[in-house]
């Protein structure tokens, strides 16, 4: 349905977390090297839970890489606080790319100002620098969803307790 970038993840908890909200929107997540962490990482398992075998992943070595194959276009966009276009004000379509920056830095700044068009942000009260970065993905992934929840699929993965 989606595709889920993270550019350089620091935090093995939070892409855990995001594969696992992956796993149930059937998105795709990407994730860019360099990682903050292995991604046989306990953490990153251990936030996933048992999604984590389910997730449809790719690993890129660079973002240069990444953008040589998927080049920003209409249907990428880009989350960062340096706009103050809402991400609800996104026109999300099937097969989207959601690019998310490292949790300490963020986005390219470069790639920010190539593509003002494409820059998202989340509201927040004044004083609030960021959200952590799962609770972001899944506002934007959602969003995303609602607009295109006609159709959806619903990915039915087994309840352990009923087997």
């Amino acid at each position: 349905m989606l595709n889920i970038v993270l550019v350089e993840p620091q935090i093995p908890p939070n892409t855990g977390t995001i594969g696992r909200l992956c796993v149930n929107l059937g998105a795709t997540l990407h994730l860019i090297k360099p990682l903050g962490f292995d991604i046989d990482d306990k953490a990153v398992k251990r936030a996933g839970l048992d999604y984590w075998s389910q997730l449809d992943l790719v690993v890129w070595e660079r973002f240069a890489d990444f953008l040589a194959v998927h080049p920003i276009d209409a249907h990428t966009h880009l989350a960062t606080t340096k706009t103050d276009r809402l991400y609800w004000d996104a026109d999300f379509q099937v097969g989207d790319y959601l690019l998310f920056g490292s949790e300490t830095r963020g986005l390219d700044e470069h790639v920010l100002l190539e593509h003002p068009d494409r820059c998202l942000t989340i509201p927040m009260a004044a004083g609030g620098r960021s959200l952590n970065l799962g609770v972001s993905v899944g506002l934007v992934a959602y969003e995303a969803l609602r607009q295109n929840y006609k159709g959806f699929e619903k990915i039915t993965i087994p309840n352990k307790e009923a087997q």
